[in-house]
This record gives structure tokens, C-alpha cells and sequence, in this order.
């Protein structure tokens, strides 16, 4: 069955619920709709995909060393490794980027070579994890053999120069010019060729907004012609990008949203808000990236750990970026709490044992997200409760956040209020109180047994 996407916030009239920050109330929603006991519904999303940035692993056989961290990965309940690109990188004109492409069908040596991939693909199966690379159609480094040879395959200038994207400011690399079939040819032959030669499982799609639909629908058919259960993420805003073939397409107001409600300049209601629209229109099977951070975010911005002011912050956000709905998303780095900036351009060593309480929590948060799957079906009801993000699935969890440095106290809502339950991060039952009192960015997370 097919819920729905629409979102019951409300937020207009008096209700049943309300928070009171440092001791003032706040305004109280519509009561919704929902039965007082939980309903079996369609299970929920399983996938949870982490972003491996090569450059953080090990300053060279980086391959290798994620092959060696899988263990360690999979405890975080994923199920998808995306690989940041791994191919060839360009030297003309560079600044560091491993967006910059020299070669499409090489690994870049610092990391190791194709038998290695092989070797990290063939461990990932053995543990039911898929293993997606990250693609760039968009352009090459200005020493892509592709210059030289098919000059005509990229977008030149009046005067007949090739060019950079135009209005990005990415001088290091070159634009390509999607009206060449023979360019689309070649493209999809290097897309298939890691499929063939390395058994990968799919593809995250760079800036696919940039790339001509009836491209990505000619090369993800030849992609799920040979891996039928292909994973298929867009960088993109574009909803045309679904029709196809990709599965998931990036959150990035959610995201935005979500930092902007941490930082206090915007209420929770614009971060459901975010939600519903992200939502609005989606075909089934088709969903949102769900993340806090980014290497983009990590790289541009700041670390989650400022982002969210502090690690219980983080923390929070993190928990509601992965329940609310869509696909979660790990970024290597924020499962330690670093709360530096990563320049991916560069090597960023991370000590992996360095905040061993942190990555536990990451962990349990991340073991009651796979276990609580056969409830988190269908739509989530949201409840507007000032600072605290409040997400409740009709399966029976329920699960609250406070996005605020003070302590709060939030009213359940009236249909809730003692019901009996099992918080998943602590495995301790109890009734949930009619009043709740959650310290600074303190979350519960519950699954309710009747």
C-alpha cells in the first residue's frame, strides 16, 4: 500500500500539544488523527548509505584500508558504501579535486588499483552490503585524453576554445557537450565498464542536473540491463531525473532547513515543511537523500560538530535527518563527532578511535533504525512542539528531539500518553509520560508495544 506524502502538521488552531523553553509556553497544534492503537503498516526504508571519502582513510591504498574498516561500517547499520570518486584524477589545471577526471576507466593510483576495488567489492557482497561509485558526466580535467582526441565532444566558446561549465567557477575542469551521440557512447561505456570489470552496484550521480534526461535514461538502461537491482542516486533537484531511472534524489533544503533550525534562526514547523515538499509529487519506490552533513557540507561550510553547536547537537540532528523519513546518509568523519572542517581535496587522516562513546551511539541509533523498520512504515505524523521535533509512526515508534541548548518540557500527545514502551537506545520499558523533560538536545527514541 502507498501512503500518502502529505504531511498532517498542524500548526494554525488550539490542540492537544504543547513545549515550554525556560518556562514559557509555546504555541500547541491541531490534534491529529491518529488511532490509539498502533496499525501494522508497510515496513519501512532499510537502506543507509556512508559516504567514503578515500582521502580520510589512508594517504595512499586507501582502498585497502576501507576494505579494512567494512566491520567497522557495517555496525553503523549500512548496507550501501559510496565510494567518492576512485578514478584517474586530472593534473592540468587542478586544485585537488577528485571531481577532476583524467581517466574514466583507471583507478587513481594513490588509492590502489582495480584489483583492489575488486578485492573491497568482493568483501562488501560477502557482508550484504552494495558498493556504488561516484560519477561525473559532466566534465573532465583539462589532460582527459577525450581533449586531445575528440575535441568535439566538449562545449567551445565563439571562438571555438573549449570551456568550463559555464557560471560554476570550476576552471579546472573541462564542459562536455552532450549533443555528440558518440560522447553518450563513450560515457555509458565507462559507466558499464566498472559494472563488468568490478561488479560494482551503481552509481551517485554528480551534479546530475547538468547532464541532458534523455542521457542518464539511455545510460541507467544499459546500467539496470546489467544489474537490475542497481542502486541509482542523483545529485540533483530535478524530479524528471526520477523518471529515469534514479531512485533517490538529493534533500538538500531538509538539510538546510535543519541546520537553519539549530541555529535558532527558523522554526521546526519549516523543517516539516522541507519534508512535505521534498516529498510532494514522488512516485513510489522513489525517495529524498536524507543528511546532516556532506563532504560538500564538511568541506564548504563547517563540521556537523559547529553546524549543530556541539556534539549533542550533531548528534540530534543527525537522529532527526535519519527518522523523519527518506534515505539516511553517513559522511566519513561525523561518526567520530571531528569537529574540524574536511577538505577533500586533501588527506585528512581520521582516528577512528578517537571518540569511542560517539561512534556507540552512532551505532544503537543506527541498530534501532534497521530494527524498528517493520513499524516505520508509511507517513510520518509530525507534531509541531516548539523546539522539539516530534515524529511519530502509526507501525508504533515514536521518537522526539530537542533542537534546542536549553531544556525543555513537551506534552506528549494525549493518544501516546502512557502508552507502554521500549526506549531503543537503553532497551528499558516504561510508559511514556504525559510530560516529558529532555535536556539539551536529548532525544528518545521509542518503539511502543501496544
Amino acid at each position: 500500500m502507498k501512503f500518502d506524502r502529505t504531511l498532517i502538521i498542524s500548526l494554525l488552531t488550539a490542540l492537544t500539544l504543547s513545549a515550554v523553553s525556560c518556562g514559557e509556553d509555546n504555541k500547541k497544534p491541531v490534534e491529529p488523527d491518529v488511532p490509539d492503537t498502533p496499525e501494522q503498516t508497510e515496513p519501512g526504508n532499510t537502506m543507509v548509505i556512508y559516504e567514503a571519502n578515500p582521502k580520510v582513510f589512508a594517504s595512499s591504498k586507501s582502498l585497502k584500508a576501507i576494505e579494512d574498516r567494512l566491520d567497522e561500517i557495517q555496525d553503523l547499520g549500512v548496507n550501501v558504501l559510496w565510494l567518492m570518486p576512485i578514478q584517474q584524477q586530472g593534473s592540468k589545471n587542478s586544485v585537488g579535486s577528485p571531481y577532476c577526471i583524467r581517466d574514466f576507466k583507471a583507478v587513481n593510483s594513490s588509492y590502489g588499483t582495480i584489483d583492489d576495488l575488486k578485492s573491497l567489492v568482493r568483501k562488501a557482497h560477502s557482508m550484504d552490503m552494495k558498493v556504488i561509485l561516484d560519477w561525473i558526466a559532466n566534465h573532465t580535467s583539462w589532460d582527459n585524453v577525450w581533449i586531445e582526441q575528440h575535441p568535439e565532444w566538449f562545449t567551445k566558446d565563439a571562438n571555438g576554445n573549449i570551456i568550463s561549465p559555464a557560471g560554476m567557477g570550476w576552471n579546472d575542469v573541462a564542459d562536455l557537450n552532450f549533443n555528440s551521440q558518440e560522447l553518450r557512447t563513450a560515457m555509458i561505456d565507462a559507466m558499464t565498464y566498472w559494472i563488468k570489470e568490478a561488479d560494482v552496484d551503481g552509481f551517485r550521480c554528480d551534479y546530475a542536473d547538468g547532464v541532458p534526461a534523455d542521457f542518464w535514461k539511455d545510460a541507467l538502461d544499459a546500467v539496470l540491463a546489467l544489474k537490475p537491482d542497481a542502486v541509482l542516486l542523483a545529485e540533483g533537484s530535478e524530479m524528471e531525473l526520477l523518471d529515469c531511472g534514479f531512485q533517490m534524489l538529493y534533500g538538500w533544503d531538509f538539510q538546510s532547513k535543519l541546520a537553519s533550525v539549530f541555529s535558532g534562526r527558523m522554526d521546526v514547523s519549516r523543517l516539516y515543511d522541507a519534508h512535505a515538499n521534498e516529498y510532494k509529487g514522488l512516485a513510489e519506490g522513489k525517495e529524498r537523500l536524507r543528511f546532516s552533513t556532506n563532504h560538500d557540507k564538511a568541506m564548504n561550510e563547517s563540521s556537523p560538530i559547529t553546524m549543530y553547536k556541539g556534539e549533542r547537537g550533531a548528534m540530534s540532528a543527525f537522529v532527526i535527518s535519519a527518522y523523519m523519513g527518506g534515505i539516511p546518509l553517513i559522511y566519513s568523519s561525523q561518526e567520530i563527532g571531528y569537529a574540524k572542517t574536511v577538505n577533500f581535496f586533501t588527506n585528512v587522516l581520521m582516528d577512528w578511535n578517537s571518540n569511542p562513546a560517539y561512534t556507540e551511539e552512532y551505532q544503537k541509533v543506527m541498530a534501532a533504525y534497521q530494527e524498528s523498520a517493520p513499524i516505520r512504515g508509511g507517513e510520518p505524523v509530525l507534531y509541531n512542539t516548539g523546539d522539539v521535533v516530534s515524529i511519530y509512526y502509526k507501525g508504533g515508534l515514536m521518537v522526539v528531539a530537542n533542537t534546542s541548548g536549553s531544556s525543555v518540557q513537551v506534552k506528549t500527545p494525549m493518544e501516546r500518553a502512557g502508552d507502554k514502551a521500549v526506549d531503543m537506545m537503553t532497551g528499558k520499558s516504561e510508559n511514556i509520560p504525559a510530560a516529558l523533560n529532555l535536556e539539551a538536545y536529548q532525544y528518545k527514541i521509542w518503539k511502543i508495544e501496544k
